[in-house]
């Protein structure tokens, strides 16, 4: 629908998809199943197959990683722009991208006709916020409060959250479960932190739906559902030397980090929302880009933010924060929609609003409803 406006581009950003070199990390993350759990020893798994990916990458292929961060890939935009010979360029960006689009208007503000930024990630908005997490969680509560059958079952979604992870603190559990990689069975620990990890991880995606059932299971005793995510999720590929980098890069401002410190203390997941960061970064070295880049961005670039009120990882708030230096903005609330393709596919509607920005028109709505959530139902164990 877009090609009504113009060209599109779909651009592979350095060290991704089709650029070369493409920095992907060929290590296989294999958490070792005979060590306990833990934030820590999450860190020291990441930081080993860190340290092999960085060497691979920067010693053996002699790739400068230092030049892969969000400042250079905006000025790869502004120099394909000039390649193609465009007077400007309009912005479609999603998550990241967006955080990637923020620079780029920052950098080269001549250059951008428009932009859409759909779940906002702004300069400072790497690291995740507890709060906002802990918000999403309460969110979630009422919907399944609400919701006809599964209010019935669970109507304190955040009380049993609690109790489960009270329990697990306490006593953790080791289940048998099937190996994905060497279709062995092995036994598990489920313990606190991985069901903190499983949760942060998929929080505010489609996988939303499946955490009633989740949480449930678990409290009557069922974790092969916790076991087998932890199986999947920690013997899947490492990742990206250009994800690491560039998140490292991007950093964060001395506030933040205040903030979230205060935050992890008072809610149920407490920091798992970032994982393994800040702490990943002494293992790849990336130079920090400081807090210039981290502040807020004005611009008269006419903007169109799109927000999900059940997407966690990129909140309304957000886009509010940012839209502040974006006087010819308008905000679409898409009610119900959690993070990722929804903010674009969950409704004909958007792309409708997208198109009227695209071409200066009026916009026709600023909010649109979802049907409710479709949770898992309790009655049939379906992984995560």
């Amino acid at each position: 629908a877009m090609r009504e406006i113009g060209d599109v581009i779909a651009f592979d950003q350095r060290g991704t998809g089709r650029s070369k070199p493409n920095l992907t990390c060929y290590q296989r993350f294999d958490f070792p199943l005979d060590v306990v759990p833990s934030r820590e020893a999450m860190l020291k798994t990441y930081s080993d197959h860190s340290r092999d990916c960085a060497g691979y990458w920067g010693e053996l292929q002699r790739v400068d990683l230092k030049g892969y961060n969000t400042n250079e890939s905006a000025d790869d935009l502004e120099d394909l722009r000039k390649a193609l010979g465009a007077k400007q360029l309009s912005l479609w960006s999603i998550s990241y991208g967006t955080h990637l689009a923020l620079t780029t208007i920052r950098r080269h503000p001549q250059s951008i006709n428009r932009a859409i930024l759909a779940g906002t990630e702004g300069p400072d908005h790497t690291y995740k916020l507890p709060g906002n997490i802990q918000k999403h969680l309460a969110d979630l509560a009422e919907v399944i409060k609400a919701d006809s059958e599964l209010g019935k079952e669970i109507p304190d979604f955040l009380g049993l959250m609690k109790s489960v992870l009270d329990k697990l603190e306490k006593e953790p559990v080791v289940v048998e479960a099937t190996d994905p990689l060497t279709k062995q069975p092995v036994k598990v620990t489920v313990n606190k932190y991985v069901m903190q990890y499983l949760t942060a991880s998929n929080i505010g995606t489609t996988v939303t739906a499946n955490f009633p059932l989740f949480y449930h299971a678990a409290s009557k005793g069922d974790y092969s559902l916790a076991a087998n995510a932890w199986l999947n999720q920690t013997r899947d590929g490492y990742g990206s030397a250009m994800s690491f980098m560039m998140d490292c890069a991007s950093g964060l401002t001395a506030a933040r980090t205040e903030k979230i410190s205060r935050e992890a203390k008072e809610t149920l997941l407490g920091d798992e929302a970032n994982q393994v960061y800040p702490g990943i970064c002494e293992t790849w070295k990336a130079p920090d880009l400081g807090d210039l880049f981290r502040s807020p961005v004005l611009s008269d670039v006419p903007a169109l933010f799109i927000s999900g009120t059940l997407d966690a990882r990129t909140p309304v708030s957000n886009a509010e924060e940012y839209r502040k230096g974006f006087p010819n903005s308008t905000h679409l609330i898409i009610e119900g929609a959690v993070h990722s393709d929804p903010l674009f596919l969950s409704s004909p509607k958007i792309k409708d609003v997208m198109l009227e920005f695209m071409k200066g028109s009026p916009i026709s709505t600023t909010k649109i409803m979802l049907p409710p959530m479709k949770f898992a139902s309790l009655k049939v164990q379906a992984g995560m």
